[in-house]
């Protein structure tokens, strides 16, 4: 008899502009179930983005947003539940990700630590549902970036015996996992996925994406501004290393744009924000070898058939799909992911990488929030 082990993963990325929730089969395989998206009032967002960056008051407003954050979290859970049609009594344990709002990985001047808000508390208050949550730190505390953890889901659900592949998560930031047929895992953060182009469209339309790249289609890449923000330090880092809006965000978009010798339109920089974006990407895939590779993406990249095509161009002879192509929808791999990391936790059971993160062993992630 089947005996099925139910499991939600909420995550809410970089962007922050939506909640993903999935509800997963983890009995022998991860089978998704049902989906639900919650998108985040814009003030939300706001406060999430004001955040991760030095500010005034951080304190009580990171307070005030964590407890709001922690009922959205249940609220889309809930929802979830309703929506799929099952008992919540049959649901093992949440698996929150939590919004990150400052990252500062290994070797930053203002020290170590990693942070995500979206209180585990009133989640498993309100759901009446175990949760586990805060991932990130254990990584941290045993030497490692953080980030990305999603790998570990990657090689359970994605390796191959027979083809070398990458997975490529574009959400806000941009990871690559490598999953050769034989040897070790390994994966780091490229750069900026989504979040630079999210934020300048929105600054100059209102539009919270650039719906099928049709934007950045119109422009002309701007060789010079591509080359000034190429010339980033992170970019030449060795791995194991993790970034995010600390980094890249608009105040170091429009530094470079500003030492150009003449402004570029607004399309145009569209332009060069998805060139840098599938450079960026393609660079650190084609170093992974010469052979050849089965390329799949996830997150909301894989929806911009403009950036998919540029990956492909840049990526010689290997072949870009999205983990459509495997059977898994790429919209849900990271809530998903967060659903099966929950589970390794529950079982005691590692989910870190350590070739991914640098850690300096594998360790159990998260905290446990009993309902």
């Amino acid at each position: 008899m089947h005996t099925r082990q139910l499991y939600i993963g909420l995550m809410s990325g970089t962007s922050a502009d939506a909640i993903d929730a999935a509800l997963i089969d983890l009995e022998s395989s991860a089978q998704l179930i049902a989906t639900h998206t919650l998108p985040l009032p814009p003030e939300i967002r706001q406060q999430i983005h004001a955040l991760s960056l030095p500010n005034d008051n951080e304190i009580d407003r990171m307070g005030a947003l964590d407890a709001e954050l922690g009922r959205l979290f249940a609220q889309v859970s809930l929802e979830l539940i309703a929506k799929s049609g099952i008992d919540a009594s049959q649901i093992t344990v949440i698996g929150s990700h939590g919004q990150t709002i400052r990252h500062r990985p290994p070797g930053s001047p203002q020290g170590t630590f990693t942070l995500q808000i979206g209180d585990p508390n009133i989640i498993a208050e309100l759901t009446g549902i175990t949760t586990v949550a805060d991932f990130r730190r254990r990584d941290m505390a045993a030497g490692g970036q953080g980030a990305p953890l999603v790998p570990a889901f990657h090689r359970a659900i994605f390796h191959s015996p027979n083809n070398d592949r990458v997975v490529v998560n574009i959400g806000g930031m941009a990871n690559i996992t490598w999953l050769p047929t034989q040897g070790r895992v390994s994966g780091f953060d490229t750069g900026p996925g989504n979040v630079l182009m999210d934020n300048w469209i929105h600054s100059h339309s209102g539009n919270t994406y650039d719906k099928d790249g049709a934007w950045a289609a119109s422009g002309i890449v701007n060789q010079e501004l591509l080359a000034n923000l190429l010339g980033e330090n992170y970019f030449t880092l060795p791995a194991p290393k993790s970034t995010g809006r600390e980094s890249f965000n608009r105040d170091w978009l429009d530094r470079n744009i500003i030492a150009l010798s003449s402004a570029p339109s607004p399309a145009d920089v569209q332009a060069t924000l998805l060139e840098l974006t599938a450079v960026t990407i393609a660079d650190s895939i084609n170093k992974l070898g010469d052979t050849t590779k089965e390329v799949f993406v996830c997150g909301g990249g894989a929806y911009n058939p403009v950036l998919m095509q540029r990956l492909q161009d840049l990526l010689r002879g290997d072949k870009v799909v999205s983990t459509s192509a495997l059977g898994v929808d790429p919209q849900w791999i990271e809530a998903m992911a967060w659903a099966w990391l929950a589970q390794q936790t529950i079982n005691h059971k590692p989910g870190n990488v350590r070739e991914v993160t640098g850690a300096n062993r594998e360790v159990i992630l998260g905290g446990v929030y009993y309902a």
